[in-house]
């Protein structure tokens, strides 16, 4: 779940939007919710509501009649827009505004709040009652919180100089040899580990913004985080980039992210039931498309 921290362009998602998803979440064969229980918030036209436990007044949640949606600051592109996660716009805004609909809240039900990356998934008491933040589910992680079913898959994407020496590279065993940036506490880390398989241990830094410096300023030959952030960043903070191609890791099994709850909440079922309606009726889909479209046209990097 890389993480980007540069700086904004309002724009991009303009520039994301270039091809049909290929990362696009599958379809589950997960039933249709229920309808909420009597009293709970309206949905939109077409929505579909979930069980009667899930309605507005559910005394899971962190505060009645209001859903509580946490992420960090500043929330960048392509996730966010405008560092405003309550203007519905960008992917993980658009994404928590059609969980909260399913879920019976209006938009004006949606509290944001700020929770810094780190400390979502942390053991202990939360002021939330999800966190969208492009967190990985990991079973490490889960031993603290609670996740949701996976709202995107996401693969991991190369980034280099044009000039480099790697720049016409084909395949993961041609980046053996090369020095490699990713971010902290992501697991583009362990996905360069497990399939690159570099010779030199992988830098690690704190920002995407770092990771372009060193990029630029030659420390490294090459940044590996999700295709997302790849696009983002080729497209706003590097001059003269390639996007060399994306991978999967983990024995073949991408990457996903998923909401984020408190350990045990009783919400867990509630979102999981929206997220399968999301996919069912095609909400998911037609909002990966509008805006983490561009990977469609990426090789794919293999041995």
């Amino acid at each position: 779940m890389s993480r980007a921290r540069t700086a904004l362009v309002a724009s991009v998602g303009a520039v994301l939007a270039l091809t049909a998803a290929a990362c696009a979440p599958q379809s589950t064969t997960s039933s249709s919710a229920s309808t909420a229980a009597s009293g709970s918030a309206s949905t939109s036209a077409g929505a579909t509501a979930v069980a009667a436990s899930c309605s507005t007044s559910s005394p899971s949640l962190y505060k009645q009649g209001q859903l509580t949606v946490a992420t960090d600051s500043p929330a960048y592109a392509p996730w966010f827009d405008s560092n405003k996660p309550s203007n519905g716009k960008g992917f993980e805004s658009a994404v928590a505004y059609a969980v909260a609909d399913k879920l019976g809240f209006s938009a004006a039900q949606v509290k944001w709040v700020v929770e810094p990356f780190d400390n979502s998934y942390a053991p202990g008491a939360k002021n939330f009652d999800f966190d969208i933040n492009e967190i990985s589910a990991t079973a490490q992680r889960a031993k603290a919180v609670d996740f949701s079913t996976g709202y995107y898959t996401a693969n991991q994407g190369v980034l280099v100089l044009n000039k480099s020496g790697y720049a016409t590279a084909t395949s993961l065993s041609a980046l053996k040899n090369a020095k490699i940036g990713v971010q902290v506490a992501t697991t583009s880390y362990q996905a360069v580990v497990n399939e690159i398989k570099p010779t030199k241990t992988p830098s690690v830094f704190n920002t995407t913004n770092d990771e372009i410096h060193a990029l630029q300023n030659g420390q490294i030959d090459a940044i590996v985080t999700d295709m997302p952030t790849v696009f983002y960043l080729a497209s706003a903070e590097l001059t003269g980039g390639k996007i060399l191609g994306q991978f999967n890791y983990a024995g073949g099994t991408p990457e996903e992210f998923a909401l984020l709850l408190k350990k045990d909440s009783g919400l867990t079922s509630c979102v999981n039931q929206a997220i399968a309606a999301l996919k069912a009726d095609g909400t998911l889909t037609k909002i990966t498309d509008q805006w983490l479209s561009a990977s469609a046209n990426v090789a794919t990097l293999k041995q």
